[in-house]
């Protein structure tokens, strides 16, 4: 049965069927699998090295691959997968996508790529078949994943994004130049630059807790505060991130888009785009929820993910 949080009951078919569609989203010409279009002029798709960490389960299921979100980190899901490990039995691996965290920059930054590093990881530990959560930019590319290569993929979980373009409810471009015009003098300390940082942000961000998850960023290297984020990378390359790789091959495994009631980035519009790209579908509202479900509630989060994967 269609588990569903904070909606009406309606399966998947019927909601798109019969929700009404003021205006079509743009979508990107149909292709094959991967990524569409020519070749020419594209950069080279070599897979990056990504930070990761494991945190070991004694279920010899496939684990769970928690991908992060625009401008987040492989520690936002920490106390989640704990938990899961917990609940689950099941390993549960974490990791930073390239250009945050802990990982590599590059100046190339598309679904394409950030799929391809994600495959490197599961080949370098072994991993033949992953439960893959992906959290806004993380979905998209666990999403790109799936498709590219759904012999890898024995589940899949989007967190509050579809595979749709994003560039009409999204505020990132603005939190991004307001973290490039951030100014903090060297040889103070970590509370203070903190402090500064976040007087500089409030003007633009005045939601205090995404001043705080975006703050996580600040780092400091040699007595120098930093973004450790690729802000350069991904300014120039928030079109593709805004986008989604164009596809015509479903990918036919179980499929759970679980959004917040109170986050526009899962609408009735893109029903009819998670129909046709993952037929096996369920969409879930977690009442209260934001776009950060996984921070809003925690709770409900945790039990969605393991009603999903079958667990009592």
């Amino acid at each position: 049965m269609r588990r569903w949080l904070g909606r009406p009951r309606l399966c998947l078919l019927q909601a798109a069927r019969a929700a009404p569609r003021p205006r079509d989203p743009p979508r990107a010409p149909a292709g094959t699998r991967g990524w569409c279009g020519s070749a020419a002029g594209r950069p080279s798709m070599t897979p990056l090295p990504l930070s990761y960490t494991v945190f070991d389960g004694p279920a010899p299921q496939p684990p769970l691959v928690f991908l992060h979100g625009l401008l987040g980190s492989k520690g936002n899901f920490r106390a989640i997968a704990r938990a899961l490990v917990q609940r689950s039995g099941r390993k549960v691996l974490t990791m930073d996508a390239r250009n945050h965290g802990e990982s590599p920059h590059s100046a190339t930054m598309s679904y394409e790529a950030m799929s391809l590093d994600v495959q490197r990881l599961l080949r370098q530990l072994h991993l033949p078949k992953c439960v893959l959560v992906g959290h806004s930019m993380g979905g998209k590319t666990a999403m790109t994943l799936a498709l590219q290569q759904p012999d890898l993929v024995e589940r899949l979980v989007s967190v509050d994004i579809s595979p749709t373009e994003s560039v009409t409810v999204t505020n990132f471009q603005a939190y991004i130049s307001a973290m490039r015009r951030v100014s903090i003098p060297s040889g103070i300390p970590r509370s203070t630059a903190r402090r500064l940082a976040e007087d500089q942000l409030r003007p633009v961000i005045q939601v205090s807790a995404v001043r705080r998850f975006l703050l996580t960023n600040l780092v400091e290297a040699e007595g120098q505060y930093m973004w450790r984020v690729n802000l350069e990378a991904i300014s120039h390359h928030m079109a593709n991130i805004m986008g989604f790789p164009a596809f015509h091959s479903p990918y036919p495994g179980p499929t759970l888009f679980l959004a917040g009631s109170d986050s526009p980035y899962v609408s009735s519009e893109d029903y009819p785009e998670i129909e046709r790209l993952f037929p096996e579908a369920e969409i879930q509202y977690i009442s209260g929820a934001g776009h950060w479900v996984h921070a809003d509630k925690s709770q409900e989060f945790i039990t969605a993910i393991c009603n999903f994967l079958l667990l009592p």
